[in-house]
């Protein structure tokens, strides 16, 4: 089973960045595709950000697509979010989550997640 721990949200304003980071662990971590969703009360959750288990490959929302970068940490334990240029339509709570696959991580088709970390993005 892996555990995910996320970090790094916070309040910032438009056109800042931020890194979020989520934690692992769990002895199978590193062969898990990662991704990164996001959740707007009210509204369902998207998935943001997507990693292959190697950082091979990755995926993006065409929201985010040149704003933000997923990667992973040094053995794969840490995946994190680079966000630049925040707009307020980013504000959400974050969430990563693992998965056997990026295909599997881009249908939201994930078996462990993170208790998720608040952004928010004001004017």
């Amino acid at each position: 089973q892996v555990q995910l721990v996320e970090s790094g949200g916070g309040l910032v304003q438009a056109g800042d960045s931020l890194r979020l980071s989520c934690a692992a662990s769990g002895r199978t971590f590193s062969s898990y595709a990662m991704g990164w969703f996001r959740q707007v009360s009210g509204k369902e959750r998207e998935v943001v950000a997507g990693i292959t288990w190697n950082g091979g490959s990755t995926d993006y929302a065409d929201s985010v697509k040149g704003r933000f970068t997923i990667s992973r940490g040094k053995a794969s334990l840490t995946v994190y979010l680079q966000m630049n240029s925040l707009k307020i339509e980013d504000s959400a709570v974050y969430s990563c989550a693992a998965a056997p696959s990026l295909v599997r991580v881009r249908r939201g088709d994930v078996g462990s997640w993170g208790q998720g970390t608040q952004v928010t993005v004001s004017s």
